[in-house]
């Protein structure tokens, strides 16, 4: 979900630069600000409205309030942001903003026996639902104009309006725009500054009753929980780290893996979803309830939830209302429980373990599959506000595990081009406060488990900065786990964890002491081997073997060359006994396009004999024919190899094989692989259009191939070639020969 997923991406550019803008107004904390937001559409406005709270409303860090000595009480964290949906019955949002500080009056933090301490500061307000007005009588409507015509005494009067500490913002439609204008000049007036999205209006339905959609319905890219990044090979400069077990209760740890392509970078992103809400709820009167408790709609009228998560729950029943399951309809049960629990003032206790029980079914939902992004919002908050009402629950390590967990999913949910390093930072903020709750002695598999993900999260945050220092991080909460998970504990997590640990070992190998880091790599990956059957674990199995195989390929660079690449073939060459075109193409054709990489350097290497140099440019060759075959039956699948480099090599491959002194073949032969070099090379120039320095090299291939006719065919092999590229480029080449 991102401010852009409108059905207008011509609106996409504008709609980004106008919510940036009014990201920064609401981060800069000026007092007394108010800001008018205008969107049309329902589902971009609650989708910029999310991201606004996600961004805003907790900032990092801020999830416990952590007791600076043993003598402070801990306090929940206070929002930055909150979002109150506009009280249809008394349309007056200055006076539900006063009632809400009322009931939820800022923290006092720093207090203690020689000082009183200071409020934290109030929090910014963003009104939703004005577009509901339209449905209401008129006197509701006019009421509504008539709170905001008197909004300038409340202006006037500090005491009376304790919000105008912070900022207001309020989302209305167009037409609104224009009777506020029009009916409440005061208010508009005050105004500091008003933000169009661009976006088709949201077309009235039947089910007008229904609260609109809180975000879209659109499916997180993880699959199911259990798989996290099978087949994932990227090149020696880019190693994939691992995702780990993202253990919410059951699960196994599953590795990533590397490959020997040196051009490919793989391209990262996460998502803007609404955040960690500990959010206030309205305490307001509740107006009546009518319907069955099976209608989502009788949920709308909580008052003791906070509207986030009332929102939230209606969107995932309504999304799958066809169904009309007892599973689905659970949720709703569980939250009328929590609302009458909240009426009964029973023991915090008591609400907590609700809350609990709400973000346990969502979070079961997700290992299932079922990974919506609405899903993920409700267990994080269902989450939140259980830790919000008992910090002392012999649960929370596990909550706080499985919120670090959430957090990263958020990260790998596309696009995450922004807020990917806030995410994975909250996510180790969350793994790092789960590990101090943590006794390794009595509790080893949870605190190896957290371990395990805390290094798989510095592995991702090294992605963004200071990669040297987080790899290193990564490479400690590795090897704590592995001081507390054993092979006999359980034998494919403890190889899991192992293939993630060699996974970082590479990666800081890429920065410091080369040779020291990479052999720790292989020595990694070599003990997760030991547990990998085979014939009962054949992806792993040969995930695992082609990992070692790019670590031997790194480490041919700095020692031994020869041998290391030898031991790099061999193991690619395992590797591919399981990675079969009919098991797993995409990740069949990695491998085979790093056996072609392995193959070209021991070609090149100056022991190599002239007869072994043939051969092994000969198996180059078939390897990268494998590989870009199969990459092009896989048309639309994303590879993780970079498929024009792969053209480039194979046309390098063909080039040197006649033009080394060794090539025993006839002219018809020599002419049959220069063909096949400008071919190859021609394909690649033919999609770097857009990468200029890609384009430049591939273009001097050209030309040097085109030359390589010419000497070894003469000019009737030089017009051969010229036959062959595009009349557009002939200019250009002809003044290179």
């Amino acid at each position: 979900m991102s401010v852009n997923d409108t059905a207008h991406n011509d609106n996409s550019a504008l709609n980004r630069q106008v919510y940036h803008r009014l990201k920064l107004a609401l981060s800069l904390g000026l007092r007394r600000q108010l800001f008018l937001a205008i969107c049309d559409n329902l589902y971009l406005r609650n989708q910029i409205a999310g991201r606004l709270h996600s961004r805003l409303a907790y900032p990092i860090g801020q999830v416990l309030s952590q007791p600076s000595n043993a003598q402070e009480n801990s306090t929940p964290a206070y929002p930055r942001l909150v979002t109150l949906r506009l009280n249809l019955n008394d349309p007056n949002p200055i006076i539900q903003i006063n009632q809400w500080l009322a009931n939820y009056p800022p923290p006092i933090v720093g207090a203690s026996k020689d000082t009183p301490g200071r409020p934290f500061a109030v929090p910014a307000f963003q009104i939703v639902g004005v577009e509901h007005l339209t449905k209401q009588p008129v006197a509701t409507q006019r009421l509504f104009l008539h709170h905001l015509r008197l909004s300038e005494q409340y202006f006037s009067i500090q005491e009376s309006s304790r919000f105008l500490e912070s900022n207001l913002l309020l989302w209305i439609p167009r037409p609104w725009l224009s009777a506020i204008k029009q009916s409440a000049p005061q208010f508009w007036r005050c105004r500091t500054g008003v933000f169009v999205f661009a976006g088709e209006p949201t077309p009235a339905t039947q089910n007008s009753g229904y609260p609109e959609r809180f975000s879209s319905s659109k499916s997180l890219d993880l699959g199911n929980l259990e798989q996290s990044i099978l087949d994932e090979s990227v090149t020696p400069g880019e190693l994939r780290t691992a995702v780990t077990e993202f253990k919410f209760k059951n699960n196994s740890d599953f590795p990533a893996e590397t490959q020997g392509n040196g051009v490919h970078k793989i391209q990262e992103a996460s998502p803007p979803i609404a955040d960690l809400l500990k959010a206030a709820p309205q305490q307001q009167e509740s107006p009546n309830r009518s319907g069955s408790k099976s209608n989502p709609q009788s949920l709308s009228s909580l008052s003791y939830i906070s509207s986030e998560l009332t929102e939230l729950v209606i969107a995932t029943i309504n999304t799958n209302i066809a169904q009309d399951t007892e599973d689905y309809l659970q949720p709703q049960q569980i939250l009328l429980e929590i609302e009458e629990l909240h009426e009964k003032q029973v023991p915090v206790e008591v609400l907590a373990e609700a809350y609990h029980r709400l973000g346990t079914l969502y979070r079961l939902r997700i290992e299932q599959g079922d990974s919506t992004l609405e899903n993920l919002m409700v267990a994080i908050i269902a989450y939140q506000e259980a830790i919000s009402y008992d910090e002392t629950s012999p649960q929370l390590p596990d909550i706080l595990n499985d919120l670090g967990t959430l957090y990263w999913m958020l990260y790998r949910t596309p696009p995450n081009s922004e807020e990917g390093k806030t995410y994975i930072e909250q996510a180790i903020e969350f793994y790092q406060l789960a590990l101090k709750m943590i006794s390794p002695q009595t509790h080893r598999e949870t605190y190896a488990r957290v371990q395990n993900n805390l290094g798989t999260a510095y592995g991702d945050l090294a992605r963004f900065f200071h990669p040297s220092e987080n790899w290193q991080q990564a490479v400690l909460a590795y090897n704590e786990a592995l001081s507390y998970r054993t092979a006999d504990m359980d034998s494919l997590k403890y190889a899991a964890c192992q293939n993630n640990l060699g996974t970082a070992y590479w990666h800081l190998g890429q920065y410091n002491q080369p040779i020291v880091h990479l052999k720790k790599a292989i020595a990694a990956y070599n003990q997760a081997l030991v547990y990998y059957n085979p014939e009962q674990e054949p992806l792993k199995y040969g995930m695992i073997q082609n990992n070692i195989g790019t670590a031997c390929w790194n480490l041919a660079q700095y020692e031994q060359p020869a041998q290391n690449l030898q031991l790099a073939i061999d193991v690619y060459s395992e590797a591919l006994k399981y990675r079969t075109p009919a098991n797993v193409p995409s990740a069949c054709a990695a491998t085979q396009n790093n056996l072609g990489t392995a193959y070209w350097h021991l070609a090149n290497l100056s022991q190599t004999t002239k007869e072994a140099r043939q051969k092994y440019l000969q198996l180059c060759i078939t390897a990268y024919e494998e590989a870009i075959d199969l990459a092009r039956s896989l048309s639309g699948t994303p590879l993780s190899f970079d498929l024009l480099a792969s053209y480039n090599n194979l046309g390098l491959a063909h080039y040197q094989l006649v033009i080394d002194k060794s090539f025993n073949g006839d002219k018809a032969t020599g002419s049959q692989h220069l063909e096949t070099s400008l071919d190859n090379h021609l394909q690649a120039l033919n999609g770097l259009s857009k990468q200029p320095e890609a384009y430049q090299t591939t273009f001097t291939y050209v030309v040097k191939t085109i030359r390589a006719f010419h000497n070894e065919l003469g000019i009737q092999g030089q017009n051969l070639a010229l036959s062959k590229v595009p009349s557009q480029l002939l200019p250009e080449i002809l003044s290179k020969l």
